[in-house]
C-alpha cells in the first residue's frame, strides 16, 4: 500500500516507518524539518527514494496543516503518531492540548478534502484517555478494557501539565471517532491506547536530553539520577514499542482491524523492577543504580486496577 505516516522521526513512529517499509509498503512521511527528513533518509540508506518520501508540516497545531501534504495519488492509508508526549510545557492548551486535537481534526479533514483514494485511517492514542485518575492505582475491583473512557473535564485539562496530557489524548481521540460518525468519510477508523511504551531507539537523537520521556526514566535509573530514591511509578502497564508498531501497521493491513478502539498492554511493571533488570544485565552500572533496600518505584500495597 501507499500510506501517509505523521511524524516520522518519533519514538514510536520511526519503529512503525521501518515494520512499513519491511512489509513491502511505500510510505510518505512528514517531518518538521527538512534535517529530520535527511536524518530519517541516512538510517534507510538501501530503501529506494521511491519506497520512501517526505513532507515537511511545520506546525501540526495550524489549522489546514496537513492539507497540502496529503495530496498525494493513489495514496491508501494514514497512520497519524504525531502528537506531543511531554511535561515540560508553559502553556497546557498551546503546547499539549491544540497540537493534538487540532493535529488529529485536520489530517482527519485535510483526508476527507484531498485524499478521496484513503480507505484506511489509524490513530496513536493512549492509555492516558483510558484510565480514571480520580479511581488511583488501586481500583482492584476494576478491569480496564477499550470500553472505558477518561472522565476528565476541559476545566480540569488545563490545572497541570499532567491533565493537560491526559486531556489531549482523550479530546483528540474523542474527536476522530465524532468525525467519522458525523462526515461519513470513505475511510475506516482505528485507535492505538497504550500505556507506558518502553523500548529501543532507532530514532535520531541530538544527545539524551531529547530522549523520549516514557524512556526517561529508565535512562535516569542508570545515569544515577535516583540512587537516594525510586520514583513513583504512574502508570504499572507497559508495551513494547516494537509490537505497538507492529499493531499500528497490522490495522491498516487487516480489514477486521477497521472501525475499533484498541487497548494494547504487555502487563505490569514499576520501577523497581526496571532498576533490577538493569542491576542483573549490565552489572557495570551498579554504581550509577540506587541500592536494593532503597525505597519507591514499588507496587502499590492495597493492589492494582486489572487490564
Amino acid at each position: 500500500m501507499k500510506v501517509f505516516l505523521s511524524g516520522g522521526s518519533g519514538f514510536i513512529a520511526a519503529h512503525v516507518l521501518d515494520i512499513l517499509l519491511e512489509h513491502g509498503h511505500t510510505v510518505i512521511t512528514s517531518v518538521r524539518s527538512q534535517e529530520k527528513a535527511n536524518k530519517i533518509k541516512e538510517a534507510h540508506p538501501n530503501t529506494p527514494a521511491s519506497q520512501l518520501e517526505f513532507r515537511i508540516v511545520k506546525d501540526i497545531a495550524q489549522e489546514g496543516a496537513f492539507d497540502e501534504a496529503i495530496k498525494i495519488d493513489g495514496l491508501e492509508a494514514v497512520i497519524h503518531t504525531a502528537s506531543p508526549f511531554h511535561f515540560n510545557v508553559t502553556d497546557v492548551k498551546k503546547d499539549l492540548l491544540d497540537p493534538a486535537i487540532i493535529g488529529t481534526t485536520g489530517i482527519l479533514k485535510a483526508i476527507k478534502k484531498n485524499a478521496p483514494s484513503v480507505k484506511r485511517v489509524v490513530i496513536t492514542s493512549s492509555f492516558a484517555s483510558i484510565v480514571n485518575p480520580s479511581k488511583g492505582n488501586s481500583w482492584t475491583e476494576h478491569t480496564y478494557s477499550e470500553e472505558d473512557w477518561n472522565p476528565i473535564t476541559e476545566e480540569e485539562a488545563v490545572l497541570n501539565p499532567s491533565n493537560g496530557y491526559r486531556a489531549s489524548k482523550t479530546f483528540a481521540e474523542k474527536a476522530a471517532w465524532e468525525f467519522v460518525e458525523k462526515e461519513k468519510p470513505n475511510f475506516t477508523l482505528s485507535t492505538m491506547c497504550p500505556p507506558l511504551v518502553i523500548g529501543p531507539i532507532v530514532h535520531y537523537l541530538n544527545s539524551l536530553d531529547s530522549l523520549n520521556t516514557s524512556n526517561q526514566r529508565t535512562a535516569n535509573l542508570m545515569t544515577g539520577k535516583n540512587k537516594s530514591e525510586i520514583p513513583d511509578t504512574g502508570t504499572y502497564i507497559w508495551i513494547d514499542v516494537r509490537d505497538l508498531a507492529l499493531a499500528h501497521v497490522k490495522a491498516i493491513e487487516l480489514p477486521e482491524a477497521a472501525n475499533k478502539r484498541f487497548f494494547i498492554t504487555a502487563g505490569y511493571f514499576s520501577n523497581k523492577e526496571i532498576a533490577e533488570i538493569i542491576r542483573k544485565n549490565f552489572p557495570a552500572l551498579e554504581k550509577e543504580l540506587p541500592a536494593k533496600d532503597v525505597k519507591g518505584g514499588d507496587y502499590p500495597k492495597e493492589g492494582l486496577y486489572k487490564e
